[in-house]
């Protein structure tokens, strides 16, 4: 991911948790806040209630597969988390692309098209 950087620390998960903004919809729920970078950092969570190990690497790839497609039509400087519902562990490539974008229109970070 080229303007994207991982959030990776708990304290950095509560904190978009605690601050953030989420929606949500059938696959995944989605925290934004703002970073006062002129970049992104990406986390996602995928818990054991998803399904087996294999199950939740999956799901977890297909999520930033999905981010990595639409990184270019949204906007620099937002802490951004997906988390994964268990209804997301049967759904295919197409469902969690279209799913996240739906989420990324919701939040209204997505870059204006002129």
């Amino acid at each position: 991911m080229i303007f994207t950087e991982s959030l990776k620390k708990n304290y950095q998960f509560r904190f978009v948790y605690n601050r953030g903004k989420s929606i949500a919809n059938k696959y995944l729920v989605m925290y934004v806040l703002k970073n006062g970078r002129d970049f992104n950092r990406l986390g996602v969570s995928v818990s054991k209630k998803v399904g087996i190990s294999v199950v939740r690497s999956r799901v977890t790839r297909l999520i930033k597969e999905s981010y990595r497609l639409s990184e270019k039509n949204i906007r620099p400087g937002f802490d951004i988390v997906f988390i994964a519902r268990n209804s997301c562990c049967g759904a295919d490539f197409d469902s969690i692309y279209k799913s996240l974008n739906h989420l990324i229109r919701k939040h209204n970070i997505c870059v204006s098209e002129e």
